[in-house]
């Protein structure tokens, strides 16, 4: 199979790349934000390049199935991936993975960001981050979190800020970003850090609260919503994000190319007007970019995710 993988290599290069249909893999179902991405930036690369790009939306395990699908395909430029932070940074740390996520997969560009926001219920008598955390640490064990799953960004976004304001909060998770807000709506649980399109419309329509987003500057989209860090608790970050990659071999010129045509996309108005009605922050940017993030990500998040002791097996 190696020699299979290295014959393919060889015989691809950016000169006559791409010849036929392209196969594009998203980490996750049809609708969600990564298929957003997927799909804009296919719909302006099949006329760039020249060939039909495939949409295959491969949901599950964490988007670790697709990941690792990708990570074995043949490195010859007509297999990409999109996926996000769970499996490209965290999943590592919290089970057992089929691939390397720092060395089966070339990093190719950074498609999209965006913070958390965190919510809490309607009636939990506190307006601001340092109310929260004043209120949170008088009680301890008393209040509890809701997540959208075990070793999401949404629960170790709280794990993150309890360790910075030692603060003990119990966590609930939940199957998703949606049974996780009404939770929060109902006033089974208190407090919730997920993107913004699961939450800002209950924010919106006065059922919860949103005190801060996790971004180190505010967000662009909510703009009016201060951070977690100007808020009371300086240094604290935490982003989710997006980006594309190929399998380990590809060439490095299809990578590049790859890399030009995508930044220039997400350069483009109609582009960056679709990503932000779906509450995603255009990045684009160089692979080493791209590359620096993952690297960074995993260094940042790795003792966070082994003091939760938290585990997927």
């Amino acid at each position: 199979m190696a020699l299979g993988l290295f014959a393919a290599a060889l015989s691809a290069s950016a000169d006559n790349w791409p010849s036929r249909p392209i196969r594009f893999v998203v980490a996750a179902p049809g609708g969600s934000s990564l298929d957003v991405i997927a799909r804009t930036l296919s719909d302006k690369l099949k006329d760039r390049l020249g060939q039909t790009i495939v949409i295959d939306n491969v949901p599950g395990a964490s988007g670790t199935i697709a990941t690792g699908n990708v990570a074995r395909a043949a490195p010859d430029g007509y297999t990409w991936l999109i996926s996000y932070n769970g499996p490209l940074a965290y999943t590592q740390f919290l089970t057992r993975l089929p691939y390397d996520p720092q060395k089966d997969l070339v990093p190719v560009i950074q498609t999209s960001a965006q913070p958390n926001v965190l919510v809490v219920s309607a009636d939990l008598p506190v307006n601001n981050v340092r109310e929260l955390i004043a209120y949170a640490r008088s009680r301890p064990g008393k209040l509890n979190y809701a997540s959208v799953g075990n070793g999401s960004s949404s629960h170790l976004t709280m794990e993150l800020f309890k360790s910075m304001t030692a603060s003990y909060v119990v966590h609930i998770p939940y199957n998703g970003a949606p049974p996780a807000a009404l939770s929060l709506v109902a006033g089974e649980t208190h407090l919730l850090f997920s993107v913004p399109s699961a939450v800002m419309p209950q924010v919106k329509s006065g059922k919860i609260k949103a005190l801060a987003v996790t971004s180190a500057a505010r967000f662009p989209l909510l703009a009016d919503i201060p951070t977690v860090a100007e808020s009371g608790l300086p240094g604290f970050e935490s982003i989710t994000w997006n980006g594309v990659l190929l399998p380990k071999g590809t060439p490095a010129d299809i990578a590049r190319r790859l890399n030009r045509e995508m930044d220039a996309i997400l350069k483009q108005a109609d582009v960056r007007t679709r990503l932000q009605n779906a509450g995603l922050d255009p990045i684009g940017g160089s692979p080493e970019m791209f590359a620096a993030l993952l690297a960074s990500e995993a260094i940042k998040w790795e003792p966070v995710i082994r003091r939760t002791g938290a585990k997927l097996d």
